[in-house]
């Protein structure tokens, strides 16, 4: 520090050198200043530069037309000499700032900046400071700088994104309650700009109660509704946050970002209701596309995938060329069985260059296999040659060959992929035991996996397979060992509970531990639809069959599956309600006649309802 101020000392009094130094100062008015901390920087929102409109182009007779740009905002200045003690200090700070001793810069600026009064110099310190993340000094000097140039937006935005960083809301009040008046034509955006800059705030309670306070002061304005409708939704007030969108939307009624938020506070509380108001926007406006989008979205994960493709096709008729739409309808027409025209969605998605062209092969891969091309989707699959999806296009690729009776190739082939890693080996180690599994070879899979197992004891996903195959052979010491360890090694590991519980519960042994485990597993993954079977299995087998209907039914309703079927319908036998219990068993009869739990159940309880589906 006293080797720098002897060198300005001798700056300051060589004659030359100082008429120089003054010279240049004085033609760049102290310091040309770069652009600073804004509430826009905060906020990662572009906030519109100040400046005075200038005169229009003026036409003259000639072949030219001359327009001027906007000339930029002049700042008040104060009338202070540029005294020989101000520049040592201006000058210090700035060769400080630039040798990276904000410790030095910051104080020098402020002093400057507090002793003239000038605007640029504490917009300068701000900027200094809170590079340095010096921030009360950074706040100090833009209360400095609001103070020199009130008329700033600039000064006001920066004050308010550092009292909100330092938690002043109470204190950010006033400058905000300023800068909302400022422009009423502005107060809608600027509102926008607001409640982006406060999402991340930590107290979401105390940014609900800020916005709701500021909002006050304009009920006709939509986008103060929405701002409080987000900040009441951040602080967990879900009946505020909704009345507030619905304000908002009615204000402005064909305002598709309120309506969009109006669904996702209705959904969090109902997804039908969330579906039926949006399916009303739509066809109000049906010109809102984000909003068809969200809404054919909600239709999916109600499952209505019928409703859900009918909105994505008239998505694809207004963007053709949008691949993700085009995979949506594709996806959904696969799950309606319709594989012709998913083929031809998965092919034009392919075409318009998706992000992710493996996944569309490996679709395409699918697709031809349902349609019995077994040739064409050996050609997908060996087209995918690398990244996520290599290992599962692979595995497909073997289960094609399995399906044709050529068991033995298609080990050999999972055999010879190359893995890039250990966890793709074991991918393609649970590929091939699957493959004996599907088979019916179970002691084969089960020996298989118990070498694999010894060579990687501690792999959670071959442990919890091992114990899988050991269940086929009814090898239960190995079962329960194994998950045991991996809900040691991953206690979180749901699957892991719910399969030792389901276990116990399935052979009635145990029932009480098996209840425990299985309402772990549902803690863990509350709508996971083979857990929800297991706790209703297990609640049937402690002859709780009344609490138990209500968690199959859900089940089944998440995923017709054929085991939870055969569980639902036995339960209903149980309660009395056998016509129920047939319907079940012959709707999923139809699309799982070879399941042997589904054949079993029926077959015990009645067989005429086998007869009939033959």
């Amino acid at each position: 520090m006293q080797g720098l101020a002897d060198l300005m000392a001798r700056i300051l009094f060589d004659s030359r050198r100082r008429t120089i130094i003054q010279k240049s100062m004085i033609q760049i008015r102290f310091i040309a200043l770069p652009a600073i901390l804004a509430l826009a920087a905060c906020a990662q929102t572009t906030v519109a530069p100040e400046a005075e409109t200038a005169p229009a182009a003026v036409t003259q007779p000639l072949p030219k037309v001359v327009s001027r740009p906007p000339q930029p905002r002049v700042a008040p200045l104060p009338k202070v000499e540029l005294s020989e003690a101000i520049l040592f200090k201006l000058t210090l700070a700035e060769i400080a700032a630039q040798r990276g001793q904000p410790h030095v810069a910051v104080p020098a600026f402020l002093e400057v900046a507090r002793e003239t009064k000038d605007p640029r110099v504490a917009r300068r310190a701000t900027e200094v400071a809170w590079n340095a993340r010096f921030l009360p000094a950074a706040l100090e000097a833009a209360t400095l700088w609001l103070q020199a140039d009130p008329d700033s937006t600039r000064a006001q935005q920066t004050v308010i994104a550092l009292l909100v960083n330092q938690s002043r809301l109470d204190d950010a009040v006033p400058y905000l309650e300023k800068w909302l008046g400022n422009d009423e034509a502005q107060v809608g955006q600027n509102f926008m700009q607001l409640s982006t800059l406060l999402a991340g705030h930590k107290d979401k309670a105390a940014i609900y109660r800020l916005l709701r306070t500021l909002a006050a002061r304009y009920p006709q304005v939509p986008e103060a509704s929405l701002a409080v409708a987000q900040a009441a939704s951040n602080a967990n007030e879900s009946a505020a946050a909704l009345e507030a969108a619905r304000n908002a939307l009615r204000l402005r009624p064909d305002w598709e970002l309120a309506a969009l938020f109006q669904a996702q506070a209705l959904q969090r509380e109902s997804t039908p209701a969330a579906i039926e108001f949006l399916g009303g926007f739509i066809k109000a406006h049906p010109g809102a596309r984000d909003a068809r989008l969200n809404y054919a979205r909600l239709l999916v994960s109600a499952r209505r995938y019928a409703e859900a493709r009918t909105q994505f096709e008239i998505l694809l008729g207004e963007a053709p060329n949008n691949a993700e739409i085009a995979m949506a309808v594709a996806t959904l027409s696969m799950q309606a069985k319709d594989y012709v025209a998913a083929e031809k969605q998965l092919r034009r998605a392919l075409e318009i260059n998706p992000e992710d062209p493996d996944t569309v092969r490996l679709y395409l891969g699918q697709v031809n296999e349902e349609l019995k091309r077994d040739d064409e989707a050996l050609k997908w699959y060996a087209s995918i040659t690398h990244g996520a999806q290599f290992v599962p296009a692979q595995a497909r690729y073997a289960g094609v060959l399995a399906k044709q009776g050529r068991l033995a190739d298609a080990r050999k082939h999972l055999q010879s992929v190359q893995a890039a890693d250990a966890q793709q080996r074991t991918q393609l180690t649970l590929a091939e035991a699957g493959l004996l599994r599907d088979a019916r070879a179970y002691q084969e899979a089960f020996d298989f996996l118990s070498e694999a197992v010894a060579r990687s004891p501690d792999a959670p996903d071959l442990l919890y397979d091992h114990a899988m195959a050991a269940e086929k052979v009814d090898r239960i010491d190995v079962l329960e060992a194994n998950l045991r360890k991996v809900i040691e090694m991953r206690p979180n590991h749901a699957h892991a509970y719910n399969a030792l519980g389901y276990t116990l519960a399935d052979r009635n042994q145990r029932l009480p531990e098996a209840h425990r485990l299985i309402e772990t597993a549902h803690n863990l993954a509350p709508e996971d639809p083979y857990i929800l079977d297991s706790l209703g299995w297990v609640l049937h087998r402690l002859g709780k069959n009344e609490e138990a209907l209500g968690y199959l039914q859900r089940s089944y309703e998440i995923r017709p599956d054929a085991e939870i079927a055969a569980h639902l319908g036995e339960v209903l036998w149980a309660l009395g309600r056998q016509a129920e219990a047939q319907k079940v068993w012959a709707h999923a009869l139809r699309e799982y006649s070879k399941n042997e739990v589904l054949k079993s159940t029926v077959q015990r309880l009645a067989p005429v309802v086998l007869q009939s589906v033959q």
